[in-house]
């Protein structure tokens, strides 16, 4: 095996989320094979996550507060002085990324995680190296963000343009100006030794408080569930900013006595634990780690089938069941079945815990080195 410079170039180094774990356990995986591994941030995270204790990687964020969106597209002589000086700023910025890939010589990967993050990268000197851009969301979610335009002309002339599903690439391709596009599944973030005892009757839901997160729609979900099983709990592990929102909504509908607004948890496998059925009500998602998680615990799961990724991991019918996207009553079915058919549930629970092992750290490692070789042909 080639033993490589890896940078990974990201909007933060550790912002709390998907991402940031992400880029975390592939930063981990990396060194643990023997590359040299650097995350560089282009500004300080909003809501730091903790890398613990001599990560084996290094780090490095290139401001330090987030700098201001790009000038309009004007020559830089009549540009006004503060506007010359934020142009300047971007070059200075890109010039240390340049010092930064040059020092680490022919072979290098870079792998830009973000798209914004690849606007400094596209004016840094890349020669020697091979440089994958990475879109972390489904097609439609990109398509319908400023982001979508700017994948497509910084990531036009990357070697790679990775998504995360084979469907997404698909549509990525479609467009027609990208011919570089693959795709590349998450890994699985944790491995726990043994499974959910299945016994505690309790349906779970782990993730922000926001409005992408619909838990807006779960409570509707589980006014409608909650009836049909009595004695069943929903523990809401989660905070953000629509917690107020949802906390009234959840007394109007009557729910105070069946739902747990657990708060935030740093322990998800002792939250999947006690975890019989999990739910993901989202309203747009790209490959979404809790699910992977969810499932490795032998937690069978009920979804909205809002993106290729989630159905990607959730083999409907076989380990989980998946409801039409957005539809409330139909996600309500799913649950009903899985919190009152105890052999579905165990049945389902062990099938997610060994069909997800096709998304295994080791696997999804060993796919990374097969693309890196690949792309130095």
């Amino acid at each position: 095996m080639t033993q490589r410079e890896i940078f990974f170039v990201a909007n933060e180094v550790n912002e709390l989320g998907g991402v940031g774990r992400w880029q975390t356990q592939m930063a981990g995986l990396f060194a643990e094979r023997g590359h040299r591994v650097r995350i560089i941030g282009i500004a300080p995270p909003g809501a730091p996550m903790d890398l613990g204790e001599n990560p084996p990687f290094e780090t490095l964020t290139l401001y330090d507060r987030r700098p201001a969106g790009r000038p309009g597209r004007r020559t830089l002589g009549r540009l006004a002085p503060s506007v010359r000086s934020h142009v300047a700023n971007r070059q200075a910025a890109a010039d240390r990324l340049s010092a930064l890939f040059r020092s680490a010589g022919p072979g290098a990967v870079i792998i830009v995680t973000q798209v914004w993050a690849m606007e400094w990268v596209a004016l840094a000197d890349t020669a020697g190296c091979l440089v994958i851009g990475m879109s972390h969301e489904s097609f439609e979610a990109c398509r319908n963000s400023s982001r979508y335009g700017r994948v497509r002309r910084y990531y036009k002339d990357v070697d790679r343009m990775l998504c995360l599903t084979q469907e997404d690439a698909d549509l990525w391709a479609a467009e027609g100006d990208l011919n570089n596009v693959g795709f590349m599944p998450n890994p699985l973030p944790l491995t726990p030794g043994t499974s959910s005892p299945r016994t505690e009757k309790a349906v779970v839901s782990i993730g922000r408080l926001s409005h992408e997160k619909g838990v807006d729609l779960l409570l509707d979900v589980w006014a409608e569930a909650a009836p049909r099983q009595p004695g069943w709990i929903l523990r809401i592990h989660g905070a953000g900013e629509y917690e107020s929102a949802l906390r009234r909504q959840c007394t109007e509908l009557g729910l105070d006595d069946s739902v747990e607004w657990a708060g935030q948890t740093g322990d998800v496998t002792g939250a999947l634990g006690r975890a019989s059925v999990f739910v993901q009500s989202s309203r747009g998602e790209g490959f979404p780690l809790v699910l992977l998680e969810a499932m490795a615990c032998g937690v069978p799961c009920a979804a909205f089938d809002c993106s290729p990724g989630v159905r990607e991991i959730i083999r409907d019918g076989e380990d989980g069941l998946l409801a039409r996207h957005g539809n409330t009553s139909q996600l309500a079915e799913r649950l009903v079945r899985l919190m009152a058919e105890e052999n579905l549930r165990d049945t389902m629970g062990e099938r997610a815990r060994e069909n997800v092992r096709r998304f295994a750290p080791e696997v999804i490692v060993h796919r990374w080195e097969k693309l890196f070789t690949f792309l130095e042909r």
